[in-house]
């Protein structure tokens, strides 16, 4: 695969690519692509591209190039666009030329892939647009799709947007259950966000969960790095943020959609996590189109 460095498919973990790309291959082909195999001659070779048919930002041009190079590795795949670029409605990221039967075969699983990331990143970009001017990140959350996290979080990186943490021994969060639990054994708030950054291995960053604008004082004063403000209003995170005046990271977060962005940008925090990026994105519409006028039998 050209390009790559060390272990590393366009910033991607190969080893992790190859073993979704593997699960992904084996559920849809199963014995066999019985379809292809009845009606297309075995030797016959062409030519086929991914044609983009709305505008949007791809993600995943080499997770398709590993779907088709697992079907077969002889197929020749160019990528022509790189992730993270804007395209249009007409454009051609990847032309593919090889065994038909494999083009076939390949089809439905890398548009599954190459659609749904491109998607995520498309949605990613949407929202850091509309707040570009207030120097505000735009950041994921942990609402991913079981097993494609790392590829989903890859694609919202692609869109311009910023990576929360990654897993749960990522980063120390301190949410509600977490103080529910420990306020049962009879801890404070205050005292909960001093033990996680007193146990803390060096390096790890200690978010905590505020609801209310006491609560993230708190947690500035008990040493958290990031204090998430959670569901507040607009005007509780404002005085938050003048109150907190630069002593810690600020998120906001709960029920951000592109209706109520702009204003919640403009409340100062300095980075906004969207579940949406990852849950609730609308697939890219994007094609595999064959050329029959390459068609010829070896």
């Amino acid at each position: 695969m050209e390009n790559e460095k060390g272990n590393q498919a366009g910033g991607l973990p190969i080893d992790y690519v190859d073993k979704v790309v593997m699960i992904a291959l084996a559920e849809d082909i199963g014995k066999g692509d019985i379809t292809s195999e009845i009606l297309i001659p075995a030797d016959l070779q062409g030519r086929a591209y991914m044609l983009i048919k709305e505008n949007g930002v791809i993600a995943g041009t080499r997770v398709v190039e590993r779907v088709f190079h697992q079907v077969d590795p002889a197929l020749d795949v160019l990528i022509q666009i790189k992730d993270g670029t804007t395209v249009k409605n007409g454009d051609v990221p990847m032309v593919i030329t090889g065994n038909v039967r494999s083009l076939l075969k390949a089809e439905r699983v890398a548009l599954n892939f190459f659609q749904r990331l491109s998607g995520i990143a498309s949605t990613t970009a949407e929202y850091v647009e509309k707040t570009r001017d207030l120097f505000v990140d735009i950041a994921d959350t942990r609402k991913t799709t079981p097993v494609l996290r790392t590829l989903e979080k890859y694609a919202v990186k692609m869109g311009g947007g910023r990576n929360h943490r990654m897993d749960l021994y990522d980063a120390i969060l301190i949410k509600d259950n977490h103080i529910a639990a420990l306020r049962a054994l009879g801890m404070s708030y205050k005292d909960i966000v001093s033990k996680a950054k007193r146990n803390a291995q060096p390096g790890i960053i200690v978010e905590a969960e505020a609801t209310t604008i006491q609560e993230a004082l708190d947690a500035v004063e008990a040493g958290a790095d990031i204090v998430m403000l959670d569901n507040m209003s607009n005007m509780e995170m404002s005085r938050a943020v003048e109150l907190i005046a630069g002593r810690a990271e600020v998120e906001a977060s709960g029920g951000v959609n592109l209706k109520n962005l702009r204003s919640v940008a403009e409340t100062g925090v300095d980075f906004i996590s969207v579940g949406a990026l990852t849950h609730s994105y609308k697939a890219m519409d994007i094609s595999l189109e064959l050329e029959p006028q390459t068609f010829k039998l070896l």
